[in-house]
């Protein structure tokens, strides 16, 4: 067992799991930037002492996983207990880079092509080039075998929360990395802020607009030339592919090489 403080990033939209029920992919990173992967967390069960929000530094116990080998996962074996308030954006960000951007970053070609999930399973990536933000549709029910895992009583929930939806969208990126001869990139994006954000609009303005407002916001805001835009990436374990599970984008300052040489960059 070890104890662990952790600077939350990453929180994806819930799945359900029929070990789990549901479950919702938590990341973050170290006091000196290295990634951590818990699970399992049924988020929406949990007492709300525990509902951690972005960029909270919490407080764990945690030991590794037997049946996951990636480097960075860790199984969660308490409660959650919440240390911090949420650390602003004060000094363009200023605070959060210097956890976040305490590694580096990596290019998404490198990971892809010469990298195994045994061996690094999240990364920091900055696209060169975000050409679009795109959807595709699928299926507004889940499967019979998630409809149970989604029912299941547990005696020591806190909360009971309403039926998960099923988001009948799947959302991607297409970008170019920073690798010289780099084809381009299309990869899915399981943000829970993307989800909430199309549910929020769609019940609003209806489907269409949902649509049109979230691409507004994860292409023309969080991918704007004023932002200086990064995406969190990690692995699915199960296939061993790569997707988007956040994004990191501060203004950009007037002299981008004081960020180079205060953060570095790596592959």
């Amino acid at each position: 067992m070890e104890k662990i403080e952790l600077l939350i990033t990453v929180k994806t939209y819930p799945t359900p799991s029929t070990r789990y029920r549901e479950i919702v992919c938590t990341a973050g990173v170290k006091q000196d930037g290295s990634w951590i992967r818990l699970y399992p967390i049924d988020y929406r069960f949990k007492d709300y002492s525990q509902w951690y929000k972005k960029y909270q530094w919490i407080e764990v116990d945690v030991e590794k996983p037997k049946q996951d080998p990636r480097p960075e996962s860790y199984k969660l074996i308490s409660d959650i207990k919440i240390l911090s308030k949420i650390i602003d954006t004060k000094n363009n960000w200023a605070e959060r880079k210097k956890y976040v951007l305490a590694k580096g970053t990596k290019i998404m070609c490198w990971l892809e092509h010469n990298q195994n999930q045994n061996n690094i399973s999240l990364a920091v990536i900055k696209p060169k080039k975000v050409k679009d933000f795109v959807w595709e549709k699928t299926s507004n029910q889940w499967t019979t075998k998630q409809i149970y895992a989604l029912a299941e009583m547990r005696l020591f929930d806190k909360n009971h929360p309403s039926q998960l939806e099923k988001i009948p969208y799947k959302f991607s990126y297409i970008f170019i990395c920073e690798e010289p001869n780099c084809k381009g990139h299309k990869m899915m994006i399981e943000d829970w802020e993307v989800m909430e954000l199309f549910r929020r609009t769609r019940d609003s303005y209806g489907e269409k607009e949902g649509l049109k407002k979230v691409k507004e916001k994860f292409l023309d805001e969080i991918c704007s030339p004023k932002k200086d835009t990064y995406f969190f990436v990690g692995t699915v374990l199960q296939y061993g592919s790569w997707i988007i599970i956040g994004t990191f984008y501060p203004p950009k300052l007037q002299q981008s090489g004081e960020q180079m040489n205060l953060f570095g960059l790596n592959h």
